[in-house]
């Protein structure tokens, strides 16, 4: 393939493949990289050419799959076959797989995860061949896990063998494998440092470059660095310096992680497995991967940032006795509301005035919106919400709560009291001192209003729920249902969107009929309040489990919260979850539409737009394309538009403290998108982005599912 004349080859192993083929990156490249039937993919390798004459270009790739051709057919070579991807989108897809792919060496299972100290070794292309089966024997031998990438035609080779640097022993390990690599790579005429600075390895420069060309590099560094303040040691020192170089035995994060005691860093896997890859600091306005980095440019608000915040935070915790693990569980045992208060108000006020690291993991915590697409961004899976809202829970065991969590907390069992006057509560909430005074002394600014007329008033001719006559239904019946599953949000501040929904079910020949309002305990558990999640949650999880009994589908209209039932819901209640299933709107929809007769003249000439909730697109990446299908079936053109977070996320935005965050998180991408669409077709599938929209811009943006009804 070098020899082919190509621009770059590179190549990644099975490992990585496989691990590729894990994540969510994979449903961008499965068209791309199709496998061959009845072979197994062990590894590919991507073979780029470009130039100014198109067609000579076009020749180089013939000449290369003719001979291709020849060695599949002879069964040479290891070869099962080739796609050639020409188009510039695609070839940028497959680029960031391979990209991604190596963050994701670090998702391993196991204490062992992938390190880097063997990174980029580099020898003359025609040697790499037999420095690669050498190296496997290497590393096979030590009966160590690895995954090896990388570029082919410069002769350089990333081996990232697994270790688990909080064991002394393998620690040792990496020190001994060092070693024996530079001999390797000194025998095939290379360099242990393709690409990138030394770091850990720099104690081998001296060796690899000799004395004369060595010093001369220390007088440079003399010249621009005289008090070594630039990566200290990891490339050389000053000449007249006696400061030594960094060395692989030297401190590593390892020897800090193997303070915390096992059991609470076992606990803590989503942040104790943050290996520092730092696709995280993502500054994509498309992108949803982590918005309150993208706006503060504060790398603390990362979730590589918080998970080392939280990691230093176990430790001085560890090395002060204290059981961490045995204060959560009685926190989430529950203690007297009056006691817990009366604890709050005097520890605020006894440690008011001392230094208390888990102050500075808050102010990052603070930050989070608990969007979750950390946790199928990152290759990792750190999932931040989750060890945040466990943190939280344990910070407020030691001060106290602002007002505005409370709020939040209870806002679930608030609303259907509320939703009995919904005009004469909106009659209090318009009025300006009303807000003034909420700012002021809740921290809570525009505050939705409620429905009115009420979701109640609005279905009073459909179906009530009787789990007994449902359950008495044949099965024909029963596959002509649906159960609308409610959610607070949707239910009491955007009641039409139920309404037209059960209206659209009408429309295909369904019958739906709308589940009692269970609190789905999603705010409480951002919030930290896990006590009270907990029993949320097996309340209403115990209910749905029943209902799934029936056999009919349930569907809910917002994405996060009914992603919430398989995520949190499975995190805080483990088995007792029980086994029941809450599809979206599109999941619902999308198998329906084989059964659903279309018009042969419906066709709609103006194109709709779609804005797709960050939770959903992360946690269901072929959200948005299925959204297109179904309304391709139906004549409709839909056009995906790239955002990232909007910057509402549940109550975030709502909070005095965030509000200016807020807003520089919807200028990223939704305002300028929106500047530029026509806004009446415009479909939003989170409330919470529809919330913010409407409060930017004086638009009430409307679900996909409302635009179908127009449709149908």
């Amino acid at each position: 393939m070098v020899e082919a004349k190509a621009l770059s080859v590179e190549t990644i192993d099975s490992k990585v493949l496989n691990l590729a083929k894990q994540d969510i990156v994979w449903h961008t490249v499965s068209d791309l990289l199709e496998d061959v039937p009845n072979k197994e993919m062990l590894g590919i390798n991507m073979v780029e050419y470009a130039g100014q004459d198109e067609r000579e270009v076009e020749i180089q790739v013939s000449e290369l799959t003719k001979q291709l051709d020849e060695m599949i057919a002879a069964g040479e070579g290891g070869l099962i076959g080739y796609q050639v991807c020409n188009d510039l989108a695609g070839i940028g897809r497959i680029y960031n797989m391979r990209k991604k792919a190596v963050g994701l060496l670090g998702a391993a299972k196991g204490a062992a995860k992938p390190v880097a100290f063997a990174e980029d070794t580099c020898v003359p292309p025609e040697n790499l061949a037999d420095f690669i089966a050498e190296f496997r024997d290497l590393l096979d031998e030590k009966q160590l896990n690895y995954g090896m990438f990388g570029h082919v035609d410069a002769g350089v080779l990333h081996v990232r063998p697994a270790l688990d640097l909080c064991d002394p022993e393998q620690e040792a390990l990496m020190h001994q494998i060092s070693d024996e690599v530079v001999k390797l790579v000194a025998k095939y005429g290379g360099l242990m440092w393709g690409e990138h600075g030394k770091g850990f390895r720099s104690e081998y420069g001296p060796e690899f470059f000799g004395q004369e060309l060595f010093t001369e590099l220390r007088r440079v560094k003399s010249a621009f660095d005289p008090l070594n303040k630039m990566n200290p040691g990891k490339i050389c020192t000053p000449l007249e310096s006696t400061d030594e170089l960094v060395k692989v035995t030297d401190t590593k994060r390892g020897y800090y992680d193997r303070q915390i005691d096992i059991t609470v860093r076992d606990s803590f896997k989503q942040a104790m497995e943050c290996n520092g890859n730092g696709l995280c600091f993502n500054y994509d306005t498309s992108s949803p991967m982590c918005p309150s980095m993208k706006v503060t440019a504060d790398r603390r608000h990362s979730p590589k940032g918080r998970a080392g915040l939280v990691r230093e935070w176990l430790r001085q915790l560890t090395e002060q006795g204290v059981d961490i693990l045995d204060i959560e569980q009685k926190s989430l045992n529950g203690t007297s509301p009056v006691k817990t208060m009366i604890d709050r108000v005097r520890n605020t006020l006894n440690k008011r005035h001392e230094y208390d690291f888990s102050h500075e993991v808050y102010e990052a915590m603070n930050g989070c919106l608990a969007c979750k697409a950390c946790a199928s961004q990152c290759p990792i899976k750190v999932d931040v919400p989750s060890f945040r809202s466990r943190f939280l829970n344990l910070y407020y065991t030691r001060y106290q709560r602002p007002a505005k969590d409370y709020l939040v907390a209870n806002i679930e069992s608030m609303l259907p009291l509320m939703a009995k006057a919904p005009s004469a509560i909106n009659l209090v909430l318009k009025q300006g001192w009303v807000q003034s005074a909420t700012a002021k002394t809740i921290g809570y600014v525009d505050a939705p209003l409620l429905s009115s007329p009420t979701l109640a008033n609005r279905t009073k001719g459909i179906d009530s729920f009787d789990m007994q006559r449902l359950a008495a239904l044949s099965q024909e019946a029963k596959d002509n249902h649906i159960l609308i599953v409610q959610d607070p949000f949707t239910s009491y501040y955007e009641a039409q969107v139920i309404e037209d929904f059960v209206a659209l079910a009408r429309k295909l020949g369904q019958t739906p009929v709308i589940l009692p309002f269970k609190p789905n305990g999603k705010a409480q558990h951002i919030k930290g309040f896990l006590s009270q999640f907990a029993k949320t949650a097996k309340s209403t999880a115990g209910f749905l489990s029943q209902v799934a009994d029936l056999g009919i589908p349930m569907v809910g209209v917002d994405p996060a919260l009914v992603l919430c039932y398989r995520d949190e819901y499975q995190e805080i209640l483990g088995k007792e979850r029980g086994d029941f299933d809450v599809l979206t709107v599109h999941e619902w929809l999308l198998p329906k539409l084989e059964s659903v007769e279309v018009s042969a003249t419906t066709r709609e000439e103006k194109p709709w737009y779609l804005m797709a909730h960050c939770t959903e697109k992360t946690k269901l990446p072929n959200a948005e394309k299925e959204w297109g299908a179904i309304f391709s079936h139906f004549g409709a053109t839909l056009n995906t538009v790239p955002v990232g977070c909007c910057g509402m996320a549940g109550t975030f935005g709502h909070e005095v403290d965030k509000l200016q965050m807020s807003k520089d998180i919807y200028g990223l991408s939704w305002k300028p998108n929106l500047e530029q669409l026509p806004k009446e077709r415009c479909l939003i599938t989170g409330y919470s982005c529809r919330s913010q929209v409407k409060r930017f811009e004086g638009v009430s943006p409307i679900h996909p599912l409302q635009a179908l009804l127009q449709i149908v």
